[in-house]
């Protein structure tokens, strides 16, 4: 939002680096949170039907959480793209207006999904029916989805108001907000572990343990949707009044911009069906899936923020013609840091995938077995961490030029894709042929948004950037290959048997893989490289005065 020139003049003039760092504070401590709490899910239930059952059971309100209410989500894109270019006394009127607008909707999706529950999970999880342990599962899943069906209501108006809080200069509290989620699900899983005590693990307290699992997940997102009305309130962004204005200038602007982006992500939240899909009739694939996925989303999630938070008001504000000059070295600047961040950490999570998932989960329920099978699907995630991070800078750019038509195109395309090289790359490769497939399609995706780009934006300096990211994959890769040398050695002479080894193994090995990358990434000579330790010298060793 801008009252004034000079009030853009200041938002744009404030640092990248700046908005980042407190972003990046905030994501780590969430993501901390939602690693600890993945590790008491793994102590508690392992690979077992409760846990099993959780993952299909989440499949649709977690899309809803994640992708409508959560940072970067279509919501939030939509907000922050017409707020950024508005006056400030616009906002109120037109986020309460927004607001009951989606309440309404996804009020009637909410009951929607509680009375279809059954229906759902046996269409996206047929295989359950097979076996007494898949029927158990599914019961199990069914109760879990009714209990966590208001969430569809709660969604859009968490992505709604983080939306405003973000194009309102407020990171802190958006980013910080998933602790809240993450913190329920431990104060329940912990309630129920004093309660039951050893009798935690015996056959009869297996629903009881999704039900805590659903409720437990469905008061944190109660939460991140209470803490951020009043901060709202101060901010003069509106509060909980219902407002029918729907033509008031503004509303449509947005509307126009959150369907077809909201229709994306849910054409990609298809693929995520269609995986499920396949992965029924494997057992414990479910399980390894959401292992493995939170791994992968703990950094990915923290750098997503770091490198889009900042740049989606930026995008928005270079829209015009005028300006797309600026706009490709911003373009550029993004995925330079998307492929600085993602390639390297990429190279280490599959050179380290085994004792990575022993070290966060092996323990109690949590089997050498299960971590096998953990440790192939995270293998498997590590190879698209680059594609899946550049894909979503790159629709941003498409919303900030209120485009979200062209992404939504593409992701109807890549439905087909996905369900094919998930019938061709299961039965070879199991649970982790479900991940290749999505990291093909999310490099389908990425090269055909590039393709679009090139177009609108009347061409892009292709060698300018093509080599430089060659040169980052060629480093990459022998990053992990020393990480790889290292965390064998390590393990000829120490073996491979106790926590703290493992943990000095991974630490030695992935700090020889990142020294590696730093020494030779230098020597490229990247601008962006450049900046970012500049501005890091100034920031924490500026001379004092």
């Amino acid at each position: 939002m801008s009252d004034s020139p000079s009030d853009n003049t200041k938002k744009v003039g404030r640092s990248l680096l700046s908005i980042a760092g407190i972003v990046a504070v905030a994501t780590l401590l969430s993501k901390v949170f939602g690693l600890l709490r993945q590790m008491a899910i793994a102590a508690a239930f392992g690979a077992g039907p409760a846990y099993d059952a959780y993952n299909y059971a989440y499949v649709v309100p977690g899309f809803l959480l994640i992708l409508l209410g959560g940072i970067n989500g279509p919501f939030h894109s939509a907000i922050v793209s017409v707020l950024s270019k508005r006056k400030s006394e616009e906002a109120a009127p037109l986020l309460e207006t927004v607001n009951t607008l989606v309440g309404i909707l996804l009020l009637g999706v909410s009951v929607l999904l509680f009375v279809f529950a059954e229906p759902l999970i046996n269409l996206y999880a047929p295989g359950l029916g097979n076996t007494a342990q898949g029927i158990a599962t599914r019961n199990i899943a069914i109760e879990q989805f009714r209990i966590m069906a208001p969430m569809a209501l709660l969604s859009g108006l968490i992505g709604i108001g983080f939306g405003a809080l973000n194009a309102s200069d407020q990171f802190w509290l958006p980013s910080i907000s998933p602790l809240l989620s993450s913190l329920t699900v431990l104060i329940g899983i912990g309630g129920m572990a004093v309660v039951l005590r050893d009798r935690i693990f015996e056959p009869q307290n297996l629903l009881l343990g999704g039900q805590v699992l659903a409720y437990s997940t469905l008061a944190g997102a109660l939460l991140q949707w209470l803490v951020q009305v009043p901060a709202q309130l101060r901010s003069g962004l509106g509060g909980l009044r219902l407002r029918f204005d729907f033509r008031q200038p503004g509303v449509k602007e947005i509307v126009q911009i959150m369907v077809p982006a909201t229709f994306s992500s849910g054409m990609m939240q298809i693929n995520v069906y269609t995986d499920l899909f396949f992965a029924s009739g494997i057992p414990q694939a479910a399980s390894a899936l959401g292992y493995a996925t939170l791994l992968v989303q703990t950094p990915l999630g923290i750098f997503s923020n770091v490198i889009l938070v900042p740049l989606l008001p930026m995008f928005s504000r270079l829209a015009d013609p005028h300006d797309w000059p600026e706009l490709k070295l911003r373009i550029r600047q993004g995925m330079m840091l998307t492929a600085i961040t993602m390639l390297p950490l990429s190279a280490l999570m599959m050179a380290l995938a085994f004792p990575l998932v022993r070290i966060v989960y092996e323990r109690y329920a949590f089997t050498s077995d299960t971590s096998q099978l953990v440790a192939s699907v995270l293998v498997a995630y590590g190879l698209g961490m680059f594609v899946y991070l550049g894909r979503d800078v790159l629709v941003r750019v498409f919303y900030a030029l209120g485009d979200g038509d062209t992404p939504f195109r593409i992701s109807v395309v890549n439905i087909g894709i996905n369900a094919g090289l998930d019938y061709l790359l299961v039965k070879p490769f199991g649970a982790p042929g479900l991940v290749l497939a999505t990291v093909l399609v999310n490099l389908i995706s990425m090269v055909v948004l590039l393709w679009y780009l090139n177009r609108k934006l009347y061409g892009f300096p292709w060698r300018e950037w093509g080599i430089p990211l060659l040169q980052l994959v060629v480093i990459s890769a022998i990053a992990g290959l020393s990480s790889w040398g290292i965390l064998n050695g390590s393990q000829y002479i120490l073996g491979d048997r106790g926590l703290w080894v493992l943990l000095l193994q991974v630490c030695l090995a992935g700090a020889a893989g990142l020294v590696v990358f730093a020494i030779l990434v230098m020597r490229l000579d990247l601008p962006e490289v450049k900046t970012l330790v500049e501005r890091l010298k100034q920031r924490f060793f500026k001379s004092k005065s």
